[in-house]
C-alpha cells in the first residue's frame, strides 16, 4: 500500500571548485527527500515525504493529497515547564498564497485565526495529545503551513498525517505514529477521502484518527441523520484505511527518523509521602464520593476542605517539600479512589445507575419579545437559547479561503454559543469567545444543521448562554437550540437531542490494552475531569447527526466506541421523549413578532418608480417602517418585514408609489400627440400625457429620411408632433414610438 522513494545526495568527492560553484544553483536540489507514497482503497494517494524543508525543526513533514500539500513542523523545548499538564500548542494557519489569492482585508494579510482554523487546530490537538507520555511537561509546538490548496482536498486531513509523520520523525518522545482519514457515505456506500464535490452529496462527513491496532483516539463529523448500523460500519472501514498511514509512516521513521531523546517526568512524592496522604484521606475522600446527597458546589466545597486540611498536616511533617509535588499528589490520589469507587460500587458518585440520565426540565416560549426560546435544565447544566429570524441579507458571509475550501459562500444557519464564568461560580473576563467556546457552538451546530429546511425563507441565528454547567453544555445545547426553533415556528425536519458518554478504565501498562472498563451515560463534569473519554452524539429519532470523541487514553478499541454509541442512541430516544412532552411539533399559531415575507412582481416599466433616484424610496420605506425591499430576477422583489404591521404599512406605501399619477392606457399601433420636451443629439424626448416621464424618439424614427440630428427638421422644444405608438421592449420597457410610419414615402 505504500512505497519509498528517495534521492541520491550529493556526493561527498565533489571538488572544492564544484562544490562552491553548485552553492548557486537551487537550493533545494541538494536536499535528500524521502518520500512515501500511501494508498487508499477510494484509488486516492497521500504522498509523505520529509527531509526537504524546515530541516532545523526536530522535526518536519509534508503531506500531499491531489494538489493540496502541507507541511507540519514540530518542536519541543528541552527544558520542562513548570506546568501540571502537557503543554502542547498545534497552530493551523490557511494561507491565502497558497490558493493563489490576496487577503480581502484592509492591510491584505493574514490576521488574527479564523474560526476554521481554530476548529481545525483543536481536530489537530484531540489527534496527537493521547499519545505523549505520561507527566511530559515539555513546551511543544506544532506548526501547520498550507503550502498549496486546491477546491478539490480539504487540507484538514493531510495535517494530521504530516503532524503524526513531523513527530513520529522527530526526537520528541511520542508514542505514535497516528493515521487518519475522512469518511464520507455516498450512495449507500463508505467513501475514503471524499472530494469537496462528493462530499456535497454525502451523507457523512467524518475524520476519524487511529493508532496501531484499530485504536480509535479522535472522532468528529457530521451527518444527516445517518443510522446507525451504517455509522458503524464507516467507523470499521476508516479505521482499516489508517492502518496504511500509519504502517507509511512507521516505514518512513525506520529508515529516516532520529532517536527518541530521553526526558525526566516531574519529581514524584516520596512513599512516605503518598502514604501519609492515603492515611489522611482515603476515608475521607471515599465518604465524599458515596454521599450522593452532594451536588456539584457541596462535593467541590467537601473535597477542597479535605484538601486544605491534608495539605497543611503533611507539610507540618514534611517542611521541605515542594506545594506542587503535593498538590499533584493528592489529587492523583482523589482521581484513583474516584475511579475505584466505580467499579466497587458499580454506582456513580451522583447515586446514578451507568446508563441513567439526569433530571430534565424544559420550557419554551419564555419571553414575548423573542421569536423563539427554551430553557434546557439537565441536572445541574442549563442552557438558555434564543432563536432570531432575519433577512437572506443577515447571511454569515464566509472569507474566501473558507469558500474555497467548503464550496459554501453563506450560512443561513449559525449557532453561537456562550459560555460565562458565573456558570461554573467563578469570575473572569467577558469578552471575545475562545477557542473553546467556537468548538462546542461548532459541533452543538453540527447536530442541529440537518434538521433546517432548505427552503427556509429566513437567516436564523441561534445562540445559546450556559446559565449553570456540570458536564455536556454542548450537548443541552442541540437539545435546548430544538426546542427553541420549535418555538420559532421553524419546521424542522425532525427534533435533534444529544448526549455525552463518558469511560472509566483500568488499564493494562504491561499489555498495553484496556483490562476493564465502565461506559457512564450523561457524564458530570467531574466524570469527565476524572474519567478516560467524552464522547458526544447528537441526533434525531431516525439517525446520527453529529459527533465528537475526546480520548485521553492512548486509543480506545473498537469495541468500547460501538457501545458507547450504542449507548448514547438508547439515551437520545428518552431525552427526545422528554423533549416532545414540551413540545410536539413546531408552533403553528403565529406570533405578533415574528417576520413575515413575500415577492412582488413589478412590471419593468415600474421598477424605476418603485426603486426611486439612488434607491431613495426604497431607503425611505426602510427606514420608516424597517421593512427591506431586496431585487432578485425576472422582475421580482422581496420584501422581508420584522413583522405583519410592518408588512401592511410596507403594502400600502409601495402600492402608493406604484400607483400614484397612474398613466393612461396607451393601446398598441394608436396615434398620440407628442410634445416634444427636450432636444438631443441622438432624437427628442417627448410626452404624451401629463406627468409621463419622457420617452425617447430616436433620429431613426423622426422622418422618412436620414437624419443627423434634430435640428435638421427644425424640431423646437414645446412643439406638437404626431407619433404612432408600438408598444413597450419587452426587455428594457421603454416605450417604442414612431413618426416616420405617419409619413408617405419620399418620391
Amino acid at each position: 500500500m505504500f512505497l519509498i522513494r528517495h534521492k541520491t545526495p550529493i556526493k561527498r568527492t565533489v571538488k572544492l571548485k564544484q562544490h562552491l560553484k553548485s552553492t548557486t544553483r537551487c537550493y533545494s536540489d541538494k536536499l535528500s527527500a524521502p518520500e512515501v507514497d500511501i494508498n487508499f482503497t477510494s484509488g486516492r494517494v497521500l504522498k509523505i515525504s520529509t527531509g526537504q524543508y524546515a530541516r532545523l525543526a526536530d522535526g518536519c513533514a509534508v503531506a500531499t493529497i491531489g494538489d493540496t500539500s502541507v507541511m507540519v513542523t514540530a518542536v519541543c523545548k528541552t527544558k520542562p515547564s513548570p506546568s501540571n499538564f502537557l503543554p502542547l500548542v498545534v497552530d493551523y494557519r490557511q494561507k491565502s498564497a497558497a490558493a493563489g489569492r490576496i487577503p480581502t482585508n484592509f492591510f491584505r494579510r493574514e490576521l488574527g485565526p479564523t474560526e476554521k482554523e481554530i476548529l481545525t487546530s483543536r481536530l489537530i490537538d484531540r489527534s496527537l495529545r493521547p499519545l505523549f507520555p505520561d507527566r511530559f511537561n515539555y513546551d511543544t509546538q506544532v506548526v501547520c503551513n498550507m503550502l498549496a490548496v486546491d477546491s478539490v482536498n480539504n487540507p484538514d486531513v493531510a495535517s494530521i498525517n504530516a503532524a503524526s509523520a513531523a513527530l513520529s520523525l522527530s526526537d520528541i518522545p511520542w508514542n505514535g505514529p497516528v493515521g487518519a482519514v475522512r469518511i464520507g457515505f455516498v450512495d449507500n456506500e463508505v467513501v475514503i477521502n471524499p472530494t469537496r464535490k462528493e462530499l456535497q452529496s454525502s451523507s457523512l462527513n467524518l475524520v476519524l484518527s487511529a493508532t496501531k491496532r484499530n485504536l480509535v483516539v479522535m472522532l468528529e463529523g457530521h451527518a444527516s441523520s445517518i443510522l446507525q448500523q451504517d455509522l458503524l460500519k464507516a467507523i470499521k472501514m476508516g479505521t482499516k484505511e489508517t492502518q496504511h498511514v500509519i504502517n507509511g509512516i512507521e516505514k518512513l521513521q525506520k529508515s529516516f527518523g532520529k532517536t527518541k531523546r530521553e526526558f525526566e517526568p516531574p519529581v514524584e512524592a516520596s512513599e512516605e509521602v503518598n502514604e501519609a496522604v492515603r492515611s489522611l484521606s482515603e476515608m475521607r475522600i471515599r465518604k465524599i464520593f458515596t454521599d450522593y446527597s452532594h451536588d456539584k458546589l457541596s462535593r467541590d466545597n467537601a473535597l477542597t476542605g479535605v484538601r486544605t486540611d491534608v495539605t497543611e498536616k503533611i507539610r507540618s511533617s514534611f517542611p521541605d517539600l515542594d506545594p506542587n509535588v503535593l498538590g499533584e499528589t493528592y489529587n492523583k490520589f482523589v482521581k484513583q479512589v474516584f475511579r475505584d469507587l466505580i467499579f466497587e460500587e458499580e454506582k456513580r458518585c451522583d447515586g446514578r445507575e451507568f446508563d441513567q440520565l439526569r433530571n430534565i426540565e424544559c420550557k419554551v416560549n419564555l419571553y414575548g419579545p423573542l421569536h423563539g426560546s427554551a430553557m434546557f435544565q439537565r441536572g445541574q447544566t442549563q442552557v438558555f437559547c434564543t432563536v432570531t429570524l432575519d433577512s437572506h441579507d443577515s447571511a454569515m458571509k464566509l472569507d474566501p479561503m473558507a469558500m474555497l475550501i467548503s464550496g459554501v459562500k453563506e450560512k443561513n444557519f449559525f449557532l453561537h454559543y456562550e459560555f460565562p464564568p458565573f456558570a461554573t461560580k467563578e469570575t473572569g473576563r467577558i469578552g471575545p469567545i475562545g477557542r473553546r467556546e467556537i468548538g462546542h457552538g461548532a459541533l452543538a451546530e453540527k447536530g442541529l444543521m440537518s434538521s433546517i429546511p432548505d427552503d427556509f425563507p429566513f437567516t436564523i441565528r441561534l445562540t445559546s448562554e450556559v446559565l449553570e454547567s456540570n458536564g455536556s453544555s454542548s450537548m443541552a445545547s442541540v437539545c435546548g437550540g430544538t426546542l427553541a426553533l420549535m418555538d420559532a415556528g421553524v419546521p424542522v425536519v425532525a427534533p435533534a437531542a444529544g448526549v455525552a458518554i463518558g469511560l472509566v478504565t483500568r488499564y493494562d501498562d504491561e499489555k498495553n490494552n484496556v483490562a476493564d472498563y465502565r461506559l457512564l451515560t450523561d457524564i458530570l463534569g467531574i466524570e469527565d475531569y476524572m474519567g478516560d473519554m467524552d464522547f458526544k452524539l447528537a441526533g434525531t429519532k431516525k439517525g446520527i447527526t453529529a459527533l465528537q470523541a475526546d480520548v485521553k487514553i492512548p486509543g480506545l478499541p473498537l469495541k468500547i466506541v460501538m457501545e458507547a454509541i450504542q449507548k448514547a442512541t438508547d439515551a437520545k430516544h428518552k431525552i427526545l421523549q422528554i423533549m416532545h412532552d414540551c413540545i410536539g411539533n413546531p408552533r403553528t399559531a403565529k406570533k405578533d413578532n415574528w417576520p413575515v415575507c413575500d415577492k412582488l412582481q413589478v412590471e419593468p416599466h415600474k421598477r424605476a418608480r418603485l426603486i426611486g433616484v439612488g434607491g431613495v424610496n426604497l431607503k425611505k420605506l426602510f427606514a420608516e417602517t424597517g421593512v427591506q425591499v431586496t431585487p432578485s430576477d425576472d422582475n421580482t422583489f422581496e420584501i422581508f418585514a420584522p413583522n405583519q404591521n410592518a408588512m401592511d404599512e410596507a403594502q400600502e406605501f409601495i402600492n402608493k408609489v406604484l400607483t400614484a399619477e397612474r398613466a393612461p392606457e396607451l393601446e398598441f399601433g394608436n396615434i398620440y400627440a407628442a410634445n416634444i420636451v427636450e432636444i438631443r443629439d441622438i432624437g427628442v424626448m417627448v410626452t404624451l400625457y401629463p406627468g409621463m416621464p419622457p420617452a425617447l424618439l430616436h433620429n431613426s424614427q423622426l422622418d422618412q429620411r436620414k437624419v443627423a440630428h434634430p435640428s435638421a427638421l427644425d424640431l423646437q422644444v414645446g412643439q406638437e408632433i404626431q407619433v404612432k405608438y408600438f408598444g413597450r421592449d419587452p426587455v428594457s420597457g421603454l416605450m417604442r414610438l414612431s413618426r416616420k410610419v405617419l409619413q408617405a414615402a419620399p418620391k
